[in-house]
């Protein structure tokens, strides 16, 4: 009973460290945090209100039919008072939404909020924004244009190329029972109804979670007071935060009327066969991804979601892999140098897709962009961290040495380059396949296959050699192998 009891306390501790249960609300903010780069989350929310508001308005117009779906959005651009105005104002800050939302995502990876104990607020964060990026993709259809039809219809193929049974369950949730009003009223309720209330149940959960926590602590510059000074929220954080929302709200009013929108034709079959699909920007470089000619086919298409799946999966549960103690970049290389690469890659691809509508895209020509972007950010990552190294041992005599250990230091910028070496190994032993079977064997060929096989292989021993390495600080090893621990200096 005991032993129950004290398990029972324990789940009930840690439960409440992390989602705040007993914890008070408005609680004082610190000065430090006076700082737009701390309120991006808020502006995401700010955007998520104009966006209701102007979707309130719009929805008195709107009619979720194929038949008067487009006529509907006309109406308003035409007829409604300031109503191509309305729409736009809509559709970008829809975009700022998302764009906010991934810059928010960014600046608290770099920075570690996802460490001890807000790990449960990244996860509901990520979920956060992939609630937001359903925003987009269910909206998108809505004004039932060619170019809003066409993508939709790509982004449901995507999801029909997925794994059984998630597949037919997110067909079924997204399109209904099929055919065009079926899919545009599932579209419509889960865009108008079922996000909304989804993102308001994970805001709420969050903020709560943000009164237990506070925000981090900064990780750089001036050291951090033991009581650092405090802002009530009423009213120095109140009206700093209605500042930064009408700066927001205006500059979203300033676009809106310098680049109005333009409205695009009404989707049919016939205008459809002469359109080349793509989707909208922030889906763009998963589509890139998946142009890859090595992806083509059923089999090809599943295994690239497979892949861009795993990223998704990797980000969500970042809070139980990244569990060192360290926040600052400089003492975090292998991961800063990941997520360079990760945000390096995303503009990359999504340019390249904007500049390449339906060309599919060579296998070594995707090598080169993808592993020699990645091979450019480590080797600029190493001479950073390298400078950082040599300042830190007194070359430069600004910080003392023992920030920067030399054994994590040089582990994790082998590390960064065995990262970006695999990439364009993988990338010449899928060449090198495609070729093969598209071409038929030949000894260069072969060869080429092997060398890069043989190449990957010792990659891969590496990093798994160089990951225990940097797992030693974290304390998270339980059987210590000696021989992989020679040249370790702990401190």
């Amino acid at each position: 009973m005991t032993e129950k009891s004290g398990l029972f306390q324990r789940l009930a501790g840690w439960f409440d460290s992390r989602f705040g249960l007993s914890y008070p609300l408005l609680r004082p903010v610190p000065r430090y945090a006076m700082n737009p780069f701390y309120w991006l989350g808020a502006l995401t929310v700010v955007a998520f209100v104009i966006q209701g508001v102007t979707g309130a308005i719009m929805m008195l117009y709107y009619i979720p039919s194929p038949t008067q779906a487009y006529s509907s959005t006309q109406y308003i651009f035409q007829s409604v008072y300031n109503g191509r105005f309305l729409e736009t104002i809509h559709l970008y800050t829809a975009y700022a939404m998302i764009a906010l939302a991934f810059m928010h995502m960014m600046r608290g990876y770099f920075v570690s909020v996802h460490k001890k104990p807000r790990e449960a607020m990244w996860v509901i964060g990520m979920l956060m924004g992939f609630v937001t990026l359903g925003f987009g993709f269910t909206g998108y259809l809505l004004p039932w244009t060619v170019v809003s039809k066409s993508a939709t219809d790509v982004g449901v193929g995507m999801v029909s190329a997925l794994p059984q049974p998630v597949s037919s369950l997110l067909t079924f949730l997204i399109v209904g029972n099929g055919g065009d009003s079926a899919e545009l009223l599932r579209f419509f309720d889960l865009h108008v109804m079922l996000l909304p209330a989804a993102l308001l149940i994970l805001l709420v959960a969050k903020m709560y979670m943000l009164e237990a926590h506070g925000v981090a602590e900064p990780t750089g510059g001036a050291p951090v007071e033991a009581k650092p000074k405090l802002t009530p929220i009423f009213p120095d954080v109140t009206m700093y935060l209605f500042e930064l929302s009408l700066l927001f709200g205006a500059g979203m009013l300033l676009v809106s009327a310098l680049f109005p929108l333009n409205l695009p034709p009404q989707y049919s079959p016939a205008a459809a066969a002469q359109y080349i699909p793509q989707p909208d920007w922030y889906f763009l470089w998963v589509y890139q991804v998946l142009k890859i000619r090595v992806f083509e086919g059923s089999t090809g298409l599943a295994m690239a979601l497979t892949v861009v799946s795993a990223i998704f999966v990797l980000l969500i549960i970042l809070p139980f892999l990244d569990r060192g103690k360290a926040r600052e970049a400089s003492k975090r290389p292998v991961y800063t140098t990941l997520g360079v690469i990760f945000v390096s890659e995303v503009v990359v691809l999504s340019y390249w897709g904007m500049v390449t509508p339906g060309k599919i895209i060579p296998v070594e020509q995707a090598a080169l962009v993808i592993g020699g972007t990645a091979l450019l950010i480590a080797v600029g990552s190493a001479l950073i961290y390298r400078a950082m190294y040599s300042r830190a041992k007194g070359r430069l005599a600004l910080a003392p040495s023992k920030e920067v250990p030399s054994s994590e230091l040089k582990t994790g910028l082998a590390f960064t380059g065995l990262v970006a070496l695999g990439a364009l190994s993988l990338g010449t032993l899928v060449n090198g396949a495609a070729g093969v079977i598209l071409g038929g064997p030949s000894l260069g060929g072969l060869m080429v296959i092997a060398a890069a096989a043989v190449f990957l292989a010792l990659d891969l021993l590496g990093s798994a050699f160089l990951i225990y390495r940097l797992d030693l600080r974290t304390g998270s090893i339980r059987r210590r192998v000696k021989v992989l621990e020679t040249g370790w200096r702990d401190s």
